[in-house]
């Protein structure tokens, strides 16, 4: 397997979520196109697989809010095909800091690969995941997750950006990027999924527009909310 490197690959960052209405992510996008730039993709849609064990043990440790937690999914850019390049993304957080690494494979590769364990490590990134798979039995696809997705980049601080998730829905069954994104809505129309990334603090014009609106982080996990619903469901 030729694994393709001519991408961001490492990510260190904090991450502070917020939940917000429609209308405020309007006024908040007007203030930032004085400081920030939409990334050339504008508004994409993101797919992700979430693998964990039978008894969704990465997953349960995650929702108990530990010093660490880490994850493993897999994310196409749009609806896959069996041709397409996906990302395999090992997520840690670790006292609020995340680390994310990943590498680029073919969608059709994704089940032999971290399933099936035919994995040929190439790079140091490749022997993580590979590690991460022998630290877990009978890992596989759990939950499907996607959302229309809205990302910004600051004009002068390429590790600042704020995206906007919206349409967020999640399944348990038919879990393949190659599928169409459908699924049970995980917030309400109304509701926007704020996301500020960044390797450093928020700048003040971001803090004042969050203070005079009464906007406060939250925590909140998409594959964790999934995971509750579901159980709850059960």
């Amino acid at each position: 397997m030729v694994i393709d490197m001519a991408y961001q690959s490492v990510f260190k960052r904090l991450e502070q979520k917020y939940i917000i209405t429609k209308e405020r992510s309007v006024l908040l996008k007007e203030l930032i196109a004085d400081y920030m730039h939409s990334d050339s993709y504008g508004k994409s849609k993101i797919c992700n697989l979430y693998f964990d064990t039978p008894d969704y043990l990465l997953i349960r440790r995650s929702v108990e809010k530990p010093v660490f937690k880490e994850k493993l999914r897999v994310r196409s850019y749009g609806t896959a095909s069996p041709d397409s390049t996906v990302f395999a993304e090992i997520k840690r957080k670790y006292k609020g800091v995340v680390y994310k690494r990943r590498i680029n494979i073919k969608e059709r590769d994704v089940i032999p690969l971290l399933c099936e364990r035919k994995f040929d490590t190439v790079g140091q990134i490749s022997h993580e995941i590979d590690y991460f798979l022998k630290q877990y039995s009978s890992l596989a696809p759990r939950f499907f997750i996607s959302y229309d997705r809205e990302a910004f980049y600051s004009n002068d601080d390429k590790n600042f950006r704020i995206t906007f998730d919206e349409n967020i829905v999640w399944r348990t069954n038919d879990l393949s990027l190659c599928s169409a994104s459908y699924g049970e809505k995980l917030l309400p129309d109304t509701a926007v999924l704020m996301e500020i990334k960044s390797a450093t603090a928020i700048p003040l014009w971001l803090t004042d527009f969050l203070s005079k609106n009464q906007i406060y982080k939250t925590s909140f996990s998409k594959y964790g909310e999934a995971y509750k619903t579901n159980l709850l469901r059960k």
